[in-house]
Parts: structure tokens; C-alpha cells; sequence
């Protein structure tokens, strides 16, 4: 797997994970606890989970147990919020929640029926050839670089794509979301690498989510230096009236990764006059909602001021 935006310490808590967790499991049904040392419950759960586990040991059931304090990153992915938190997990991915199962019964009344749902392999048995990440898995890890990109974090976004690329090429939100990161981390020549990589795939070029791709790229083109925004800046101040030199410093505004300010000017542009230039600060505010994502904060908060302006 890539390690593009995670950090070593990252990295290596990913990989324990894969050797302990995600690459039994594609055979086997893991059971997953979260726990930590100072849990009463935990501790309280741990001999249960233990005492079951072995008994379907023969069955192809295997105990993996994450200490929450030390491997931090890894209960956030789960979304950890308290412990004991238990999972089964089947190719790499939950298939059920197992933690009200507090009891010997209960745990084997889950287990049973997992056993009889999904083709565990019992042990002993030749092991299947390893399967990488489901369709839903996959989907899984595009929203989780869709999350953290709409969190400001585009180097973790970054490195979550680049992960999906790896294991499924033929991915396009994953590609198209690579370079919408690298095009916020001022990554843009490598985003224009990836992006030229993109269009001589037919399969990856046609598709929709690639378009907001295109968009990061072209609002990226208007890149200038910090002198030549401060001068787009006092010329549009200079010049409120002016929409040529307004247009001109949101355009240099976004593109240095100020986009609020360049969200105000666009928006108070279409307050004056929505229909100057064939309506362009308004077609300028959707291409920059389409390049960070329909779905972030900072988009839906800024749509909701431009449909204030237009439908009063």
C-alpha cells in the first residue's frame, strides 16, 4: 500500500494492523476488541472473548485485540468513542458489531450465526489465495479521503487515494480525489501528472467525478505570488465598482488557498451584477464548489449564501 500523507508512526500501526487483523481475515472471522488497560469492562470481557475464541478456534475464528491507547490512529479509522468496542471482521472489513455481546451465550449466538452467513475457512484448511478490498470497501476508503479532505487535512486525503489507486486502478473518484488533495497541498505539477495520467484512460476520463478534477486543475492555472496578489488586491479595493479587477483577485485569492476571501468577492460580484460577463462569478463559485467537493462544510455554508443572494 502507498503511504502518501501518513506519517511513520502511521504507517507502521497500518501495517501491524494488515499482518494481524486484515490479512487473517481473509480467510478467517477475526474478532476485533478495542481496549485499553485501565477498561474494568475490558479486562472484565477480555477471558470471555478469550474463552469463546478458542473454542471456535477449529472453526476459523481468531482473537486480535487493539490496545486504543497505543494504537491511537487505528481506533480512530474505527471511530473508537468507547471501549470495550468489538468487531467481527470477514476480508478486511466489520461484518458485525459484536460488542453488546457480553455473555458466553450471546457471543456464540453471534458467532454461530456468522459462521453460517460467510465462508470462513476452518483452520487447517488450505488457505484461498488473499482477495483485495469489496466494491463497498473501496467506497468505504474513497469517503474516508473524502472526510479528511473536507477536514482540511489533503495530505491524509492524499494518501488514502493513492492507497485506492494502488489496489484498484481503475477507480476514478479515488484518482480524481488524489488530485483535488494534491492541488490543495500546492502539490499542482503533480497533479497535473496525475491528471494527464487520467485522460488517456478512457474508463477513468468519462467519468463524472473526474470533472471536478479538471476544475482544481484549471482554478489552480491562476496561481500568483504574493506580490502580484497583494497588487490584484489593492486594485479590486481600489476599485470596488471595477468587476474585471474583482474577478481578478478572487481568481488569484482561491488559487493561493484564500478562499474565503475569494468566496466574498465572487459573492458580493453576483450581488452587484449576477449577470456581468454572462453571469462569471457566478459559474467561477460553482466550478470552486465542484473542484472541493459538494459535500464540504465550507461549500454547503457558502452555496447557502449564494442561493440567499439569487432566491432573496
Amino acid at each position: 500500500m502507498a503511504s502518501m500523507g501518513l506519517s511513520i508512526d502511521e504507517q507502521k500501526a497500518v501495517e501491524r494492523f494488515r499482518k494481524t487483523v486484515v490479512d487473517p481475515s481473509q480467510n478467517s472471522l477475526v474478532i476485533l476488541d478495542f481496549w485499553a488497560e485501565w477498561c474494568g469492562p475490558c479486562k472484565a470481557l477480555a477471558p470471555v472473548l478469550e474463552k469463546v475464541a478458542g473454542e471456535y478456534a477449529d472453526k476459523g475464528v481468531i482473537l486480535a485485540k487493539v490496545n486504543v491507547d497505543e494504537e491511537q490512529f487505528i481506533a480512530a479509522q474505527f471511530q473508537v468513542r468507547s471501549i470495550p468496542t468489538v468487531y467481527a471482521m470477514f476480508q478486511g472489513r466489520p461484518v458485525a458489531d459484536l460488542t453488546s455481546a457480553r455473555s458466553e451465550s450471546q457471543l456464540r449466538q453471534a458467532i454461530d450465526q456468522l459462521l453460517a452467513q460467510l465462508p470462513i475457512q476452518p483452520a487447517g484448511e488450505g488457505a484461498a489465495a488473499p482477495q483485495g478490498p469489496s466494491p463497498e470497501e473501496l467506497a468505504q476508503y474513497v469517503k474516508m479521503g473524502e472526510d479528511a479532505l473536507a477536514g482540511g487535512d489533503p495530505q491524509r486525503a492524499a494518501g488514502i487515494f493513492a492507497q485506492i489507486t494502488e489496489f484498484a486502478p481503475d477507480n476514478a473518484p479515488a484518482h480524481a480525489g488524489l488530485v483535488r488533495a494534491l492541488v490543495q497541498m500546492g502539490e499542482v505539477d503533480e497533479a497535473g501528472r496525475v491528471m494527464q495520467a487520467i485522460e488517456t484512460d478512457p474508463r477513468l476520463a468519462a467519468d463524472p467525478s473526474v470533472g471536478a478534477a479538471r476544475s482544481a486543475i484549471e482554478l489552480a492555472g491562476t496561481r500568483v505570488d504574493d506580490g502580484e496578489l497583494s497588487a490584484l488586491r489593492a486594485a479590486a479595493e481600489a476599485n470596488p465598482e471595477d468587476m474585471d479587477a474583482q474577478f481578478a483577485f478572487a481568481e488569484g485569492a482561491f488559487a493561493a488557498g484564500q478562499r474565503d476571501a475569494a468566496a466574498d468577492t465572487l459573492l458580493a460580484m453576483v450581488a452587484a451584477d449576477r449577470e456581468w460577463n454572462e453571469g462569471a462569478a457566478r459559474a467561477k463559485l460553482l466550478k470552486i464548489f465542484e473542484a472541493i467537493g459538494l459535500e464540504d462544510e465550507w461549500v454547503v455554508a457558502t452555496r447557502r449564501r449564494l442561493s440567499k443572494i439569487l432566491f432573496g
